[in-house]
């Protein structure tokens, strides 16, 4: 039987539970375990002045008050996150997860409006931040920067741009053809897309980041699997560009406080990875991984939460692999 599916709060709240020690001092000041204080004689983490707790079992009372430094620090309260691409697949399970932990958040869409409209009820039906859908096309420079200004309108600033949306263009080097033809207009595609319209994205909202901003690209395992095959040339190209871009703009932006770092995710079971695979070819992908299976969106939203708090002030200019092992 498989297991049960995980959402992203509880991968964060299992998180924050399995660093516990199992004895009297927690190691955050103001915090003790108290052994055998919850139901089933489970250990809960509780504030010397009897505070909150979070418990042991996988559920949360409450998170602990400011007594505890490391919930505090995961905190996203009164951030407002970008998240392209988010009104479904690993995007939405992103901004969920976001708007989880407090952050407002725009969730944007080009065509599924009805989706998007979904990831915002959510979010808003936690009570922690607020949200609004944005339909702009971020496979233009003109759709970025549209993005970037409607998020400021509604909420005056931005101090996290998630840039999870893009392109998986095929193509050989056979296959892109002679000048002119559409394998070169697919290869600008993917550049403009991947590459070209997050960079003028970052040029537009940099500017308008106080220290504690976060920017976070995503990129792919392909950039260093030895499994890469002569198709993903044009996909793996654009996503090199992007960790380069990263790892110079951590040391362009870091001086104001702002770190910059990419996520590179293995294969990941939504629509866009399926799309033109055999099921065969699908199970084959899956079996490369040490747990022989997909990655989920569930399983990218909370490292991508986690790089947008203060707790990962430290981490900047690093490509971090959420790839269950695919590529060790």
């Amino acid at each position: 039987m498989a297991p049960p599916k995980r959402t992203s709060s509880t991968l964060v709240t299992s998180f924050m539970n399995a660093i516990k020690p199992l004895n009297t001092k927690l190691g955050i000041p103001g915090i003790t375990v108290e052994p055998d204080s919850m139901e089933g004689g489970h250990h809960a983490s509780r504030g010397l002045t009897g505070g909150p707790y979070v418990n042991g079992s996988g559920g949360v009372g409450k998170f602990a008050t400011g007594s505890s430094m490391f919930l505090g620090a995961t905190s996203l309260l009164g951030k407002v996150a970008i998240v392209t691409g988010s009104g479904r697949g690993t995007g939405a399970s992103i901004a969920k997860c976001l708007g989880e932990h407090g952050c407002s958040v725009v969730v944007n869409y080009v065509t599924d409006a009805t989706s998007a409209s979904s990831v915002v009820h959510h979010i808003r039906s936690q009570g922690k931040g607020g949200a609004i859908a944005v339909k702009a096309n971020t496979a233009t420079i003109q759709g970025g920067l549209q993005l970037i200004e409607e998020t400021i309108k509604t909420f005056g600033r931005v101090d996290v741009v998630v840039f999870n949306s893009g392109v998986m263009e095929s193509s050989t080097l056979d296959g892109l053809g002679e000048v002119g033809e559409e394998g070169e207009k697919s290869w600008d595609r993917a550049f403009e897309t991947n590459v070209k319209v997050p960079l003028w994205m970052c040029k537009k909202v940099a500017p308008m980041m106080g220290p504690g901003g976060r920017i976070i690209f995503f990129s792919s395992t392909l950039t260093a699997a030895s499994t890469v095959q002569p198709n993903a040339l044009c996909y793996v190209a654009t996503k090199g560009a992007i960790e380069q871009i990263s790892r110079v703009l951590a040391k362009d932006l870091g001086s104001r406080g702002i770190t910059v770092n990419t996520i590179s995710v293995g294969p990941i079971d939504t629509p866009m990875f399926r799309e033109g695979k055999s099921s065969h070819a699908i199970s084959s992908i899956a079996k490369q991984t040490p747990s022989k299976r997909l990655g989920e969106p569930e399983d990218v939203a909370p490292l991508v939460a986690f790089l947008a708090s203060e707790a990962a002030r430290w981490i900047n200019g690093q490509n971090l692999r959420c790839d269950g092992g695919y590529v060790v």
